[in-house]
């Protein structure tokens, strides 16, 4: 390999690797919106959670309200029905007065079991809603965390990449426009790696045998060669 190629080579190789770590930066830049966005939505689910709790727990307030004031009727008309029975002058009116005062019994005591029970599932809610809050404390704490830790990140990989620009427009203006030109059009045509290394007579870019003769002429490297089967710019390098 003559000294002129084997930096010509060494320039490409350079500018391919910027290449690849800036696209590789500028992918994971496009990628922060989604990344943020999927943080949100964990606060935005435990949000709605706690909401949906809360409505709940108010529904059954209200439900307990209702089940207080029919009780509290259901109180006055026993209390009616007993003055009734004191008052009865007949077997038939204390006999009517008795079973109306039974019935009201039973349906006061099926109120009172549904405000129990309303009682506690309003105490289970609360405390659920209790668990949940903390647990959207926390969880707010470690989302801020993860955003800063992104937005950090994100700084970071813009300077570097600013970097990088600046070594490519730098490096660039080392390179022949010719063999630049040559470059650029590889890479659209094979839309990824446009330079890759040859190690024992096999391309590295497409995993495939170079011919013998086309091998020995890579050794000398006295012009721009390409693997016959990818198309890449292909150069010699010695096995370990």
């Amino acid at each position: 390999m003559t000294r002129v190629a084997k930096k010509l080579i060494e320039n490409l190789v350079m500018l391919q690797e910027i290449e690849l770590e800036s696209n590789s930066i500028q992918s994971q830049l496009s990628e922060l919106p989604q990344k943020l966005a999927k943080i949100g939505e964990k606060l935005k689910t435990v949000r709605e959670t706690i909401g949906e709790e809360e409505n709940r727990l108010n529904e059954l307030k209200k439900k307990y309200r209702s089940y207080e004031s029919d009780a509290e009727m259901s109180l006055s008309r026993i209390k009616k029905s007993r003055e009734k029975l004191n008052a009865a002058k007949t077997n038939k009116e204390y006999q009517s007065s008795l079973k109306e005062i039974e019935d009201l019994e039973l349906i006061n005591s099926k109120l009172e079991d549904d405000m129990l029970e309303c009682l506690e599932t309003m105490d289970k809610i609360e405390t659920e809603i209790d668990t949940k809050k903390k647990e959207y404390l926390q969880l707010t704490d470690r989302v801020n965390t993860e955003k800063d830790l992104l937005q950090q990140e994100s700084e970071e990989a813009e300077k570097r990449l600013i970097r990088l620009n600046t070594d490519w427009s730098s490096l660039k203006e080392m390179i022949d426009p010719v063999l630049l030109e040559k470059y650029n059009t590889v890479k659209e045509r094979v839309g990824s790696v446009a330079i890759t290394p040859v190690k024992n007579a096999v391309c590295q870019g497409c995993n495939v045998n170079i011919p013998p003769k086309l091998y020995n002429e890579l050794q000398r490297l006295e012009s721009l060669m390409f693997c016959p089967h990818c198309q890449r710019i292909i150069y010699p390098i010695t096995s370990n």
